[in-house]
């Protein structure tokens, strides 16, 4: 049976966009994954993803990256159309599914609701025959999904590089856990606001302050 793993990198940052990866393999080249020690990319090291990277490539009978950046990821927790996160994530497994049409598909879903993400999922694909696995933690429990989620933050991880090349600036992860995503929010998040998913919380509050601020200035200006 051919199988396909589907996973992501970069949901939950501030700054950066999200990946999506898909892999598309025989069921039975599955064990070839496992034997170059291939798992859930939050349990390997930066050093060992980058070295799978290219190996889990050469395994895969095909696979698909998928970039979803920023003003994207804002349009649909902002609603528009009537998305949000978890929809935009659907459409872009679509995406994935419809170009390597598997027989099988194993997916790590980030709804709650696995039945209605399951249904939102196959009501949109061009093949309704394939076999449809949603799973939280499909990418620790399957090697072709764990697979992906290499493939989607290995690619993640370069694009946070491009933009830290790009601006000048090292600004450390992209999470707000981090002290350098922190700091640099706060100085910087006028100067390259394409960088950052304004629909965020920090993003907001942050802005919010300054539009205040503006607007406190301005009212001494007119009293003046």
């Amino acid at each position: 049976m051919i199988i396909c793993g589907i996973d992501e990198a970069g949901r939950g940052p501030l700054i950066g966009p999200m990946v999506m990866a898909g892999v598309l393999i025989d069921e039975k080249d599955e064990a070839k994954f496992k034997a170059i020690g291939v798992k859930d990319s939050k349990l390997l090291t930066p050093f060992q993803r980058k070295d799978l990277f290219d190996k889990i490539k050469s395994i895969s009978k095909k696979y698909k990256i998928i970039i979803v950046q920023p003003d994207e990821i804002d349009d649909a927790v902002f609603g528009k159309g009537g998305l949000n996160l978890n929809w935009l994530e659907a459409n872009t497994s679509v995406k994935i599914l419809n170009e390597l049409n598997p027989e099988k598909a194993i997916v790590d879903a980030p709804s709650p609701n696995i039945k209605k993400y399951t249904e939102y999922i196959r009501e949109k694909l061009d093949n309704k025959k394939v076999k449809l696995v949603l799973e939280h933690k499909a990418d620790v429990n399957y090697p072709v999904v764990g697979a992906a989620s290499i493939l989607a933050k290995v690619t993640r991880d370069n694009e946070i590089e491009k933009i830290k090349k790009q601006i000048g600036i090292d600004f450390g992860s992209g999470y707000m856990s981090d002290p350098k995503t922190s700091e640099f929010l706060k100085k910087h998040h006028n100067k390259f606001p394409e960088i950052f998913r304004k629909s965020w919380a920090p993003y907001q509050k942050i802005a919010d302050k300054k539009m205040q601020k503006n607007l406190s200035d301005f009212s001494k200006f007119i009293k003046e």
